[in-house]
């Protein structure tokens, strides 16, 4: 732990400590999802805070997979971070990791507010209102035939949680600004570039989106994490800002 930067060790030790509470408090009826969880804006359960705090929340559904969401984001958070901190800056890492933090949790919410209809659609449909439509549910809605304490409960079962933004951001950063470094990724046998890695992830988690495949992972999350990235990196590259790491992104 001595050998890892001061900014990524506590980020590690703040998820780990987290993940942790989650599951005792758990155990005691006390769910901390409801509260720091990144909830939809129209639902009740939705806080400010919780654009900040899901950041800091993985799943604790099951020990394991619970310990495979928290593990994965921490190594790959561990793997990279250690080298961008020395690189940006202690205040700049730090910066970047929460911008991209927070842009994922914008386009989250902004994919919510487009697709919560049919969404919504599909959940009445499947409690026992065969063939909802979306404009039969809109139209149900505006004239009062649903009502708002049942399309409350609709809202607040979109929730998101998990390091997976920022991550995929830092992800992005070292693709950037090590564009050719040659990294072995499991299973393939022969090292990979950076840049490849960065733009495969990407193309990946938008072709889950798009296609709906894999609806438990907010793959939107991750690419809004790594466009946030990647807008604050050329706006740093183009002010000068980038520090002792501008030199890499030539």
């Amino acid at each position: 732990m001595d050998s890892i930067p001061p900014v990524t060790k506590n980020l590690l030790i703040i998820n780990v400590l987290v993940w942790v509470a989650t599951f005792v408090l758990k155990g005691k009826g006390v769910y901390l999802d409801l509260y720091l969880g990144l909830h939809f804006w129209k639902g009740s359960d939705f806080g400010l805070w919780q654009f900040v705090t899901y950041m800091f929340m993985h799943d604790t559904s099951s020990l394991g997979s619970g310990f495979t969401h928290i593990f994965f984001n921490m190594f790959s958070l561990w793997m990279f971070g250690r080298i961008l901190e020395p690189v940006m800056g202690r205040n700049r890492y730090l910066t970047y990791y929460a911008v991209c933090g927070l842009g994922a949790a914008l386009v989250q919410e902004l994919v919510w507010q487009f697709t919560w209809p049919a969404v919504a659609a599909g959940m009445f449909s499947y409690g026992g209102v065969a063939g909802v439509t979306t404009a039969q549910l809109q139209q149900a809605i505006a004239t009062g035939a649903i009502p708002a304490s049942m399309l409350n409960q609709c809202f607040n079962a979109f929730v998101t949680i998990g390091a997976s933004g920022a991550v995929f951001g830092i992800l992005l950063a070292f693709g950037m600004l090590f564009p050719n470094m040659p990294l072995y990724i499991i299973p393939f046998p022969f090292p990979i570039k950076a840049k490849w890695m960065v733009i495969g992830y990407g193309l990946v988690e938008l072709a889950f989106g798009v296609t709906g495949e894999v609806t438990s992972v907010a793959h939107f999350a991750h690419l809004g994490g790594m466009l946030f990235g990647f807008l604050l990196l050329l706006y740093w590259r183009k002010t000068k800002h980038m520090g002792r790491g501008y030199e890499y992104m030539d």
